[in-house]
């Protein structure tokens, strides 16, 4: 298993995967429609995808997590 000190990171890897993905595939379709070759070309830009968004939340999340810290109402 991985120590949870490295949680931050493996749900940053999960979160920006995931959502490259969906992201990619939504926006290949538009672009290119629904050809022969489009599992290729989603795949393609996935990756490229992802490899930008993994560092990006990283960095974002800890911006995030403090703007929802001070929107919401603490109990």
């Amino acid at each position: 298993m991985i120590p949870t000190r490295f949680a931050h990171i493996v749900f940053g890897l999960i979160l920006s995967g995931l959502m490259s993905c969906f992201v990619s595939g939504l926006s290949t379709f538009r672009t290119i429609g629904l050809v022969d070759h489009f599992l290729l070309e989603w795949m393609g830009n996935w990756l490229a995808s992802w490899a930008l968004a993994f560092p990006t939340v990283l960095v974002i999340a800890p911006i995030t997590r403090r703007m929802v810290a001070r929107l919401v109402k603490q109990a």
